[in-house]
């Protein structure tokens, strides 16, 4: 029974690690109702920017994961004046294509810069274990689902309830109109964009506190891309629930089918999940449906 505990608890605490990858897919597309499929290779650069300055470069980690933040956003600004500032208003469709060129150059500079090798990732989280009797909680996990809590009440409160949340969201769903009532949508693009990348940023020094650096870490966040559609893209709170119920899941497949079979089907849980959340289910379980009048 204890053991069923353990894989229980341990699912829901990395089912939060792919709720926060997922926020900032969220953020984005609740800003700017852009699907980002970069949103791995942005965790990437933020987690190559925090390699460089505390083993590149020898920074203490109290000055090198601020500055790491800082060069997110720089990061997050650069992409969205780059590539998306000339298509607010425009198709999907070309965002979208926009996003997927971005995974292939973002992968290319990476190469170019630091290389193939892998490399080892920063100790900054706690590597001892939390035990509690027979429980078994790993450290990172569980300050990664607090941080996970923290930062979804907080952006909850931002998009819902405050004034400038509700511009982003407004501009979002009616660039033309945000514009006409004097709403500068560029800015409010950027600052989504700035947003993403830091999160994206965060979830890459959870992820990967003691573990190796590769150009493949930006793979996780597929993982992290059915926890979003599960709870609808435009729910910020709904992705603790969705993180929750995909990671149990994921868990109990690694320690009860997977030894049966002697494979991994536990990794694809979650790609199971956003095949059938899109074929019943679209908007997830708590996003926004959209009624059109033709």
């Amino acid at each position: 029974m204890m053991d069923f505990v353990n894989y229980l608890l341990n699912g829901v605490l990395q089912g939060q690690l792919y709720a926060l990858l997922a926020l900032g897919f969220v953020v984005i597309y609740r800003a700017s109702k852009v699907f980002n499929f970069a949103q791995g290779e942005l965790m990437m650069l933020g987690a190559y920017a925090v390699w460089t300055l505390t083993l590149g470069a020898g920074l203490p980690p109290w000055a090198a994961i601020p500055l790491a933040f800082v060069c997110a956003v720089i990061f997050g600004w650069v992409v969205e004046r780059l590539f998306f500032e000339r298509l607010v208003g425009e198709s999907v469709f070309s965002m979208v294509m926009v996003t997927i060129g971005l995974v292939i150059l973002i992968r290319g500079l990476v190469l170019v810069v630091w290389g193939a090798a892998d490399r080892p990732f920063p100790v900054l989280l706690p590597v001892a274990p939390i035990i509690v009797g027979e429980l078994i909680l790993p450290t990172s996990l569980v300050i990664g689902a607090l941080l996970t809590l923290v930062l979804t009440v907080g952006l909850s409160y931002f998009f819902n309830r405050t004034r400038f949340g509700l511009t982003l969201t407004a501009v979002a769903e009616e660039p033309t109109i945000a514009l006409s009532l004097g709403i500068s949508v560029r800015r409010a693009v950027t600052l989504a964009w700035m947003m993403g990348t830091a999160i994206a940023t965060l979830g890459a020094i959870v992820f990967l506190s003691g573990r190796s650096l590769t150009v493949q870490t930006a793979d996780v966040a597929l993982a992290a891309l059915p926890v979003a559609l599960l709870a609808g893209l435009e729910s910020i709170g709904g992705l603790l629930l969705a993180g929750a119920i995909v990671g149990v899941v994921q868990a109990l497949v690694a320690a009860y089918i997977d030894p049966r079979i002697g494979g991994s089907a536990s990794s694809i849980v979650p790609f199971v999940f956003m095949l059938v959340i899109l074929l019943l289910r679209p908007t997830g379980l708590f996003g926004w449906r959209h009624i059109e009048r033709v």
